[in-house]
């Protein structure tokens, strides 16, 4: 009895439990053969998988990641996502607990890639006319194409699940239901690591380069796997597994199975050699897009089709709405709920423009930065994506636009109840063309890989095996270079370590609230340096009416907690109960 109860509980009651429609259609299909044997069934079934890519716009109850983070605070005290700040969760009460529901898309994938090899192709197959033919073996090629798409898909899930709990158990295979899963172990991590980048490998050679490739049609396959998105997944988990957290064990001193979170002892400049030519890859296949104007990526309804985009969740034919713009707008506009509010350490991470040639970090202690602290004018110009991202007082926001109020009195500031937290509103994702009181809606893509992304990941790993690579500071310049950013290129005067510290803040920068850095942070070791001290704002003070006038004063807007144990997800407590073979991670 004890398997077919765990059956339920490690596949998060995939098989037996009330599912939304997509499901039970799914298993439904599955067990009639008839069906099972369809071409078009099967295709709609593929679709059904890509159901499970994630998207991190209203991700835990209308909170991104980035509020469990120092990139912001969730307005409202009662969201589940507050517990990662607090340090109240637990392996019974996780608000990110996707293992189930990764599992869930495994299994899917597992069983639909039987199914590719059980289509009837019998009525083009014997049609000897030569659209017969042609029919028959596009058919044929499309079902094998198919089946990358599913593999590439299975195995971005599974490292979704090795980021959050190391080494977890590989199932590449449909299972059935006499097979004991109480016996189901972890796999090691180096082993996760190795399968996925290998699935990569193979996805890569056999999916088209990107959706303007044939057979795909750009206008109803964005979304869709491609090469160089297996290329992307496979740089971001090299670039995880040379990182600190997986290549030692120190955070969890007296775990005794320590292939589970941790790489073989090994060359760790291989690891980062590795990582970088995955990067690199990714660059030599695709050239060089251009890389536009950095707003344009996030807040139009066809971010999806944008050059610099790799890999994206596309939401544009079923998910229309205007909750994303409601949630974030100041609190002052119509409709608007309390959500995502970006944090002063965030807005401080935004360089000062000195010069075309130099900037320097912000400084609150340099009073002429703290006297005018967003200055879009040399020589203390901020850096433009500050604007780019986040909503600051007294500038334009909305349609119909105003200017936003956040000083103490303001209409969207303190004391008007879920006013924002930090003395900020966020902008990026934001569709500002929507006017909300008449009911506009649009589409939210989420983006999982694009090229700036890669550009850092080649930096940070040629400059930890090869520092003073010219490509180090190419790369990271070209990032900064892009139209309406234009700020100044990496320093040729720095050291290993100042290029380090460049490359991280500059990941935190221009991949700020995309999901990086929660997961940044971890594989770096620097959660308690970042997570376990207080997360601060701003407080606005109106000086003067006519004209404008405002003083800015750092303040706390709570404190946060982070143990080491947090580098890595507890697995779910009731697998553990249930499972005699499932190793808990360290200090849970």
């Amino acid at each position: 009895m004890k398997k077919y109860i765990f059956i339920a509980t490690f596949f998060a009651l995939v098989v037996f439990s009330a599912c939304e429609k997509l499901d039970r259609d799914f298993d439904t299909i599955l067990n009639i053969n008839q069906l099972q044997q369809s071409f078009g069934n099967v295709q709609a079934l593929l679709t059904g998988l890509y159901s499970f890519v994630p998207d991190g716009t209203l991700y835990i109850d209308n909170a991104m990641m980035a509020s469990a983070t120092d990139e912001a605070e969730f307005a409202s005290d009662g969201a589940r996502i507050q517990t990662f700040n607090t340090g109240a969760w637990n392996a019974i009460n996780n608000p990110d607990q996707v293992w189930g529901n990764y599992y869930k898309g495994i299994r899917q994938v597992n069983q639909f890639l039987v199914s590719t090899g059980q289509i009837n192709l019998d009525q083009t197959k014997l049609d000897p006319t030569p659209n017969g033919v042609l029919l028959y073996n596009t058919n044929l090629a499309t079902i094998k194409r198919w089946s990358y798409e599913a593999r590439f898909l299975r195995a971005f899930f599974y490292f979704e699940l090795v980021k959050r709990y190391g080494g977890v158990p590989l199932i590449d295979r449909a299972l059935t239901l006499d097979e004991d899963f109480s016996k189901v172990q972890r796999n090691s991590l180096d082993s996760c690591i190795k399968y996925i980048v290998s699935e990569c490998d193979s996805s890569a050679v056999q999916l088209p380069l990107n959706a303007n490739t044939a057979p795909y049609v750009a206008a109803t396959d964005m979304g869709r796997a491609t090469k160089l998105a297996a290329l992307a997944l496979k740089s971001r988990v090299l670039l995880y597994a040379a990182s600190d957290l997986f290549n030692t064990t120190s955070w969890a001193a007296g775990f005794a199975k320590v292939e589970l979170i941790s790489l073989p002892a090994g060359d760790r400049n291989a690891r980062w050699k590795a990582a970088s030519d995955a990067a690199k890859a990714v660059i030599d296949a695709a050239g060089l897009p251009t890389l536009g104007l950095y707003r344009a990526v996030f807040n139009n309804y066809n971010t999806i089709t944008l050059p610099e985009i790799i890999f994206a969740r596309d939401n544009s034919s079923s998910a229309n709405s205007n909750t994303f713009e409601r949630i974030n707008s100041p609190i002052g506009y119509p409709q608007a709920l309390p959500g995502n509010n970006p944090s002063q350490d965030l807005v401080d991470a935004y360089e000062v423009k000195t010069s075309a040639t130099t900037s320097v970090k912000f400084d609150w202690s340099d009073p002429a930065m703290a006297a005018d602290p967003y200055s879009t004018k040399l020589p203390l110009q901020r850096d433009p994506r500050l604007d780019a991202t986040i909503i600051r007082n007294d500038t334009l926001f909305g349609t119909p636009s105003r200017k936003v109020q956040i000083f103490v009195g303001g209409l969207d500031g303190k004391p008007i109840i879920n006013a924002s937290k930090t003395g900020y509103y966020l902008r990026k994702y934001q569709l500002e063309s929507l006017n909300i009181n008449s009911g506009n809606t649009g589409a939210h893509s989420w983006i999982l890989f694009r090229y700036p992304e890669i550009y850092l990941n080649y930096a940070e790993a040629l400059n930890e095996w090869s520092p003073g690579n010219v490509d180090i500071k190419n790369y990271y310049d070209r990032v900064r270079s892009r139209t309406g950013v234009a700020m100044p290129g990496l320093p040729t005067t720095f050291n290993q370590l100042q290029v380090k510290d460049a490359i991280r803040n500059e990941r935190r920068v221009e991949l700020a609230f995309e999901d990086h850095r929660f997961w940044d942070v971890r594989r770096w070791m620097l959660g308690v340096k970042y997570f376990n001290v207080p997360l601060r704002g701003v407080d606005i003070t109106r000086t003067s009416i006519t004209p404008a006038a405002y003083t800015y004063a750092p303040m706390v807007v709570e404190n946060r907690v982070f143990t080491s144990n947090m580098y890595l997800y507890p697995i779910p407590q009731s697998d553990i109960t249930l499972s005699t073979s499932l190793v808990q991670n360290p200090g849970w």
